[in-house]
């Protein structure tokens, strides 16, 4: 069991910038097609995160013409190259699964001011 927990240990990433729930991020993620390999970019608002180690994920949802999509990232994973924090939004709620009922500007969150 210890041997799991150094290998867990030991794949954690250290350098993922500081997000909470509301904030809007822009997480670049590797796309590998045949033997290609390029960078995607998937921009949208965090409606929940879950933390668990190494297991750790975090939910982006955005609305794509017209139609809500929603991701779930691993936080640690090998293919997400990259996270950056777009602005930082004022929430008070830990999940935002409210936002999904919601259309047009009743779906933003308010930006809060730093």
């Amino acid at each position: 069991m210890d041997a799991l927990k150094t290998i867990a240990q030991s794949c954690l990433k250290t350098e993922i910038p500081a997000f909470e729930v509301g904030d809007t991020v822009r997480v670049m993620v590797k796309i590998k097609e045949g033997n290609r390999e390029r960078l995607q970019d998937f921009e949208g608002t965090v409606i929940a995160k879950k933390n668990g180690g190494i297991a750790s994920t975090f939910t982006v949802r955005r609305v794509a013409h017209g139609c809500g999509v929603e991701r779930v990232f691993p936080m640690h994973s090998p293919n997400v190259a990259e996270v950056t924090v777009t602005r930082h939004g004022k929430v008070r709620r830990s999940k935002l699964y409210y936002l999904r009922d919601r259309v047009g500007k009743a779906a933003k969150v308010k930006e809060q001011i730093l």
